[in-house]
């Protein structure tokens, strides 16, 4: 199989020139989009690679990327030199006054972030929680242990005080009577 020889197709000039002669033939006011570009180079050149949509999307995004092409409201055009740059989206920055000093010149010597510790530097001594004034401690307060044992033995303080456990009662099983069959 490695062998025989795989039909090619014939030889297609570099993908950035046929878009640029797309772009040229197809003539259009506002630009050509991605499909008419494609359909230009079908009709144009014939056979295809097989991914043609993938190859034409990666150049026409290259190319824009480069300045070869520009991209506005969805159609590729050839840069205008006598245009002036289109604004993007969102807010434009502020103009920059020529006659202020220069501040972040001072800025632009020291890192951003906290910088790293001395090495040399004497430890600092450790902090002293102060105190809040009241003798109580912060937070809720802890459980107290029940008291166990007492005079009648049993565990269950809450038998005592109110009359039953804690938590759902047992499920109460009932018992089976037989019945008699009479004849």
């Amino acid at each position: 199989m490695a062998t025989e020889e795989v039909k090619k197709p014939p030889s297609l000039p570099p993908y950035p020139e046929m878009i640029l002669k797309a772009i040229e033939g197809l003539n259009e006011k506002n630009g050509s989009n991605k499909s008419s570009i494609s359909r230009f180079i079908e009709s144009t050149y014939g056979e295809l690679p097989a991914g043609h949509s993938g190859l034409l999307s990666n150049h026409l995004s290259k190319m824009k990327d480069s300045g070869e092409l520009v991209f506005w409201k969805n159609n590729y055009t050839k840069p205008d030199p006598n245009a002036p740059p289109r604004r993007g989206r969102g807010r434009p920055p502020k103009p920059r006054d020529p006659d202020q000093p220069q501040v972040a010149n001072l800025a632009s010597g020291r890192g951003r972030g906290r910088p790293p510790k001395d090495p040399d530097a004497p430890p600092r001594p450790p902090k002293v929680k102060a105190s809040s004034g009241s003798g109580k401690p912060r937070g809720r307060p802890r459980k107290m242990a029940r008291p166990t044992g007492g005079l009648s033995g049993s565990t269950t303080t809450t038998d005592a005080v109110t009359g039953r456990p804690r938590g759902r009662p047992p499920k109460v099983k009932d018992s089976l009577n037989e019945l008699s069959i009479q004849q």
